[in-house]
């Protein structure tokens, strides 16, 4: 038994043997490359950083999707909501065409007149149902944005920029614009207060300042002054 467990162990073969991941694999240049489980390893990182990425990017593609369809829903009737405004702006000139005495003495005039403005009502809250909204910026500052001026007009009472009148109404549609307003804005503004300044100093009065003859022989005169003698000739102090 013990001469069958000696030729066991020193058996060339079965010494040679040995797990292959535990063998070294050299190249021909004589350097070590890597294990068969430092392969799979690189290989199953590279695999995760592949599914990662394209986990990411099929997240950005369903809420970019799920944003366009959100988008096309609300402006969808866009064009459609364009081609009705007109009507709006018939109404609305048809309403002011009739002056109101008028429709107030005349009862069929006036029955006519409360059917359009009924009409025009009901076009609205339409509009409104479906996000489209008016611009009626009177009053307000001028918004390059929303409005479109046609016209200046010199109003000292008002800012400068502020909408004076607005010869059509405009429109958006949820955060939008559909059509934007016609405006005419002031021109100048109020004029602002000038600074305050201090005022002038006054010079005193000519009968506060002493008389020259009172002054002392030995007091300071300016340059240029003159003084007279005993003899009654005038010479200059400072020549």
């Amino acid at each position: 038994m013990s001469k069958n467990k000696k030729d066991q162990t020193t058996d060339p073969k079965t010494a040679s043997e040995a797990p292959v991941d535990e063998q070294d694999v050299f190249d021909e240049d004589g350097e070590l490359l890597p294990s068969p489980m430092e392969l799979l390893e690189t290989e199953i990182a590279d695999l995760k950083d592949r599914y990662l990425r394209q986990a990411a990017e099929m997240d950005n593609l369903r809420k970019r999707t799920a944003r366009e369809q959100a988008d096309t829903k609300k402006y969808a009737v866009s064009e459609f909501a364009r081609d009705i405004l007109c009507l709006s702006d018939n109404f609305q000139r048809a309403i002011d065409a009739v002056p109101a005495q008028a429709a107030a003495k005349d009862e069929a005039l006036g029955s006519f007149l409360e059917g359009v403005k009924m009409n025009e009502r009901e076009l609205q809250r339409v509009l409104e149902r479906h996000g489209v909204t008016p611009i009626d910026p009177k009053g307000e500052k001028f918004d390059p944005n929303q409005h479109q001026a046609v016209q200046q007009v010199d109003n000292s009472e008002l800012p400068n920029d502020t909408v004076v009148d607005v010869h059509q109404v405009g429109y958006v549609i949820s955060e939008r614009v559909l059509r934007p307003a016609i405006v005419s804005v002031a021109k100048g503004g109020p004029k602002t207060a000038s600074p305050h300044k201090e005022p002038p100093m006054s010079l005193p009065e000519r009968d506060s300042l002493p008389e020259r003859d009172s002054l002392p022989d030995n007091a300071p005169t300016e340059p240029g002054d003159t003084k007279t003698n005993d003899i009654g000739s005038t010479i200059d102090k400072n020549a």
